[in-house]
């Protein structure tokens, strides 16, 4: 109520209106008559009518004190000093029934405009605009118009900011195009539109994905007399980038700009490597980066932060790294943002390693780190395996107080499962409880996850129900695991009461579903019934075709997936690469050669041809059977499609060489890697080292001459020496190889150079490194010696196995012969 309203004022502000309304009035009431209609006693002065109760002033639910618009303009133009009361005074009117029209809000509007109060201006406008959807007010264009003509006829230019107020509230109510209607009658009025709403309605648009409207707006912005300015180009530059127009982008930056004579500035500059790193172009973003700082350009660190990033997203480690490093020789501090940004970026390929070489480093130069790179560390470490790691990573993290989200622990809860511990993972699930840390499906999930993996259906089927009653709803994946874990054990009924239950709670089995119980129900060695179960599905699908195919492989009844897959291909129907790779893979392993090579051959028929993942399957199923034939032709196919092989697969094909004894071709396709441009590694030379030996040791016994040895022990030294050249440090099995070699070829005394090299270098040798020696020194008939290793071999808590003990046992038998025959 009004009464309400003036009360609530402060007794100073009170004063002053009141002042002001009796220094522009007499006493009689029939004088305020233009401000107040009132049906009650004409003689009640304006004071009482202030001090009266309420309750006075309401006559059968009518208000004895109604207000006209043109006297709420002249009570809010006296309050123009006073916008916190004229504020209320105009809210506290439209809650008792006033309804404002244009000249009231326009009023206010002045006020809000004069003392920057854009809050208030945003409400004020957002409101107006609901009414008006609403059918309740006046048109917002109506108030446009009133605005427009204010600021025309010379009104302050406070006003513009209810212009920019207008525009901006359609934005952040979604009606974009109102907002540009809003921008454009700006100019039919006579009131060119104010750069800042241009600025944010573009930039608004770029942000919302409405790219073509944003150029649309900009390239008009020239025919309604408004100048853009650095934040106008930098918007377009981004807007153009991310509507994959470089050229454009480029077009705006190097001449729109200069004919302008705007000079870029960091945003500008920014936006426009943001666009090419985002294209695969970092390179050429990084060569704009050390140009334009060595022109003394406008860069900031999140130049080098964006390009930093882009290499990263295009697993660039190396050039992302070297970015980190020239961002520091620029004088530019790296960011938590920057370490974070290389340590995930190494997390993702794996090289976990270097990912903690980079943590280190962050915190060695006082950066904090948090969960967001612990939790990336910990995936990485999972991913590779690692779950030891992993959860003695997470339990240093939780000593020095570092916050652990339910993430992280969802992480290493997994890593607890898979490695059987799951005593301690339901310890860890419980951890979370008392530090406040809800589980959510997830954890649930991975938990089941794990009792199934293990067998433990009835615990898994616990956790299930106990989450059900906690009120977290089960969800696709959840009801996956366990009917694969389920199908695992062979539970078919089970299974079935659980896909009932899955349908009654709206979800609808997937593929992924059927997937998992057909392999599972192989997996657990239930084959017919894998078979009865997809033979029932209603609406088979290729992803069902394939699992039944894996299925099969998993069984050991590769032959059957064989099967399965010709009469699927005679019917057109085409099964993943992914799954042919492992048919593949699994006919060779079963000896099914000749069919493998046949699945390839299909393969090769088809329009994708195989993977790279089939080629290398199949080429090492096949070095492993030792038929290098095929593998040879698969290998050179491959290669004539365009699909280089790299160090792994050459090292294959290198090991398969040297298992079937064929040391030339193995020595041809070494130096074929090396003139590719392909670097060996420690594992590639211990292949060739170990496989030399035992080809030239055969060779040797057979010719028994000395030649044998020499080149031996000559090929050795090469390979050693190529080795050194390119910093390769023999690791314990090299050495081992290399040990064994030169015991084989009687050159004893190399053999225990090497071996002390080896302690020298901080390696351990192992049971096989000190049978190799034990067997040198036992061929010789040296038992001394001999009985001085095996003791070493004690102390070192190192034991023997059965080709210790029969090289013992050979060594005291030649060593009774040598005595009989002296």
């Amino acid at each position: 109520m009004l009464i309400s309203t003036i009360r609530s004022v402060s007794p100073k502000k009170l004063f002053k209106n009141l002042q002001f309304i009796r220094s522009h009035s007499v006493p009689s009431l029939a004088h305020f008559t233009p401000y107040f209609s009132d049906s009650g006693s004409e003689d009640l002065s304006l004071d009482s009518r202030i001090n009266a109760p309420a309750t006075n002033f309401s006559n059968n639910g009518k208000n004895p004190f109604e207000m006209s618009s043109s006297g709420v303009v002249k009570i809010l133009e006296s309050m123009q000093n006073e916008p916190n009361s004229a504020t209320l005074f105009f809210d506290q009117l439209k809650e008792n029934g006033f309804q404002h029209d244009v000249q009231t809000c326009l009023a206010i509007i002045k006020i809000l405009c004069i003392w920057g109060l854009s809050r208030k201006l945003d409400s004020l406008f957002k409101e107006v605009i609901n009414l008006e959807k609403e059918h309740q007010c006046f048109e917002v264009s109506e108030l446009l118009e009133a605005i427009a003509g204010e600021i025309r006829d010379g009104g302050p230019n406070s006003l513009f900011r209810a212009l920019d107020a207008l525009i901006k509230s359609y934005v952040t109510l979604g009606m974009f195009d109102e907002a540009i209607d809003a921008l454009f009658e700006t100019k039919r009025h006579g009131v060119g539109p104010c750069l800042l709403s241009c600025n944010f309605l573009i930039n608004s648009l770029v942000g919302h994905g409405k790219l073509d409207t944003a150029v649309a707006i900009y390239k008009q912005l020239k025919t309604i007399g408004v100048s853009p300015n650095v934040y106008t180009y930098g918007i377009m530059i981004k807007a153009y980038c991310r509507n994959q127009c470089l050229e454009e982008a480029t077009d705006v930056l190097f001449r729109e700009m200069d004919e302008a004579g705007v000079v870029p500035n960091a945003c500008a500059y920014s936006a426009y490597l943001e666009g090419l790193c985002m294209h695969g172009k970092s390179d050429l973003g990084y060569e704009f980066l050390l140009s334009w700082k060595a022109s003394n350009a406008p860069i900031d660190d999140y130049a080098y932060t964006v390009v930093i990033q882009g290499f990263v997203s295009e697993k660039k480690m190396k050039e992302a790294e070297n970015v980190l490093h020239v961002m520091e020789e620029h004088g530019m501090v790296p960011n938590k943002v920057n370490y974070r940004a290389l340590i995930q970026g190494y997390c993702d390929s794996g090289d976990i390693i270097k990912a903690l070489t980079i943590h280190n480093e962050m915190e060695s130069r006082g950066i904090g780190t948090n969960c967001l790179v612990l939790t990336a560390i910990l995936q990485c470490l999972s991913q590779k395996g690692m779950h030891l790691e992993a959860i003695n990573q997470f339990r240093n993290f939780e000593k020095i107080g570092i916050f652990l989200d339910k993430v992280a622990y969802n992480v290493v809860i997994d890593a607890l499962c898979k490695m059987g511990k799951l005593d301690e993972a339901l310890e860890l699930f419980d951890e979370m409880k008392c530090k406040k840390l809800t589980p959510d499906v997830v954890h649930y999930t991975t938990l089941i996850s794990g009792y199934c993996l293990h067998g433990d259906i009835s615990d898994a089927v616990n956790i299930f129900e106990e989450m059900n009653e906690n009120g977290l709803r089960a969800d696709v994946i959840t009801y996956n695991v366990l009917a694969g874990g389920l199908s695992r054990n062979g539970l078919l009924n089970e299974v079935n009461l659980l896909l009932g239950d899955m349908k009654r709670q709206g979800l609808t089995p997937s593929s992924v579903t059927h997937n998992m119980i057909i392999e599972g129900l192989c997996l657990g060695g239930k084959v017919k019934e894998a078979e009865i179960y997809f033979t029932n599905l209603e609406d088979k699908r290729i992803e069902n075709y394939a699992s039944m195919v894996n299925g099969y492989c998993e069984s050991s009844k590769a032959v059957d997936g064989y099967k399965l897959f010709l009469r699927l291909f005679n019917q057109g129907i085409q099964i993943s690469r992914n799954c042919c790779s492992k048919l593949v893979s699994s006919l060779c392993l079963e000896g099914e050669n000749d069919r493998a090579i046949n699945v390839f051959e299909i393969l090769l028929s088809c329009e994708d041809g195989p993977s790279k993942m089939a080629y290398h399957k199949l080429i090492a199923a096949l070095c492993r059977a030792g038929d290098m034939k095929n593998a040879r032709w698969a290998f050179d196919h491959m290669v004539r499609r365009g699909i280089y092989p790299g160090l792994i697969l050459y090292t294959i094909m290198l090991n398969g060489y040297c298992q079937v004894n064929c040391l030339k071709e193995a020595h041809d396709l070494f130096s074929d890697m090396k003139e590719k441009g392909i670097s060996p590694d420690i594992i590639t030379y211990t292949v060739l080292l170990d496989g030399h030996s035992k080809i030239t040791t055969k060779r040797a016994r057979s010719e028994k001459d000395v030649e044998g040895n020499k080149r031996a022990k000559q090929v050795a030294l090469d390979l050693l020496c190529e080795m050194k050249e390119l910093d390769i440090k023999p690791d314990a099995i090299c050495y081992t190889a290399l040990v064994d070699s030169q015991c084989k070829t009687d050159n004893l005394q190399d053999a225990i150079s090497l071996f002390n090299a080896m302690k020298d270098q901080g390696l351990q040798p192992d049971t096989v490194t000190y049978t190799a020696l034990l067997s040198g020194y036992c061929k010789q008939g040296d038992m001394k010696k001999a009985e001085t290793l095996v003791d070493e071999m004690k102390a070192n808590g190192i034991e023997a196995d059965s080709r210790t003990v029969s090289a013992f046992d050979h060594g005291i038998v030649r060593a009774k012969k040598l005595q009989c025959r002296h």
